[in-house]
């Protein structure tokens, strides 16, 4: 696949079983990562890797998190199980003159989608999630992130439980003006 094809063909699948990378793949997924765009290299974002039992340890943040009056308990406590690995990557804002933290923001979700596309390359299906706990103050004290700091997604990552068609690419025109 070349670089090309491969930006053109990512695709979300939240559709993934084990196994997950193994150490080799986790090591080029946050590779990948770490080479996205990043005015004057803070590197403003940390990623927490979830496996095992911390994937039973973040259901039970997540349910503990949750107000049960609002929310489907059941369905939260399950979320976690939907990949074999879960990345959480989250922002670490450093204080910069020349770089706000909005575009610290963005790189560390430039650092999301990079790894998305290293798992997509590397034969992996993943898919970047966010929701209502992603801003949930006591999910990212159980996740030891700052209350400055934010969530940027749940990265969750696994085997294709089956192979998807590749979806038709989207039109940019209506999306595009051109100054001359």
């Amino acid at each position: 696949m070349t670089a090309i094809e491969l930006l053109l063909q990512r695709q979300s699948n939240p559709l993934v079983t084990f196994p997950a990378p193994d150490t080799q793949a986790l090591e080029q997924i946050l590779a990948a990562g770490v080479r996205v765009p990043d005015h004057a290299c803070l590197q403003p974002w940390h990623c927490t890797v979830i496996t095992d039992d911390g994937l039973q340890r973040l259901s039970d943040l997540l349910v503990a998190s949750s107000d049960p009056k609002i929310a489907n308990v059941e369905k939260i406590a399950k979320m976690p199980f939907r990949a074999p690995m879960i990345i959480v990557i989250s922002t670490q804002y450093i204080q910069h003159e020349k770089v706000p933290t909005q575009e610290q923001l963005i790189t560390a979700g430039c650092c999301v989608h990079a790894m998305q596309m290293a798992a997509f390359s590397l034969g992996f299906g993943a898919v970047w999630r966010t929701g209502e706990l992603a801003y949930n103050k006591h999910v990212k004290q159980g996740l030891d992130i700052s209350e400055q700091d934010e969530i940027v997604g749940f990265l969750y990552i696994g085997t294709p439980c089956k192979k998807q068609g590749i979806k038709a690419n989207k039109s940019f025109e209506r999306k595009v003006s051109y100054w001359k």
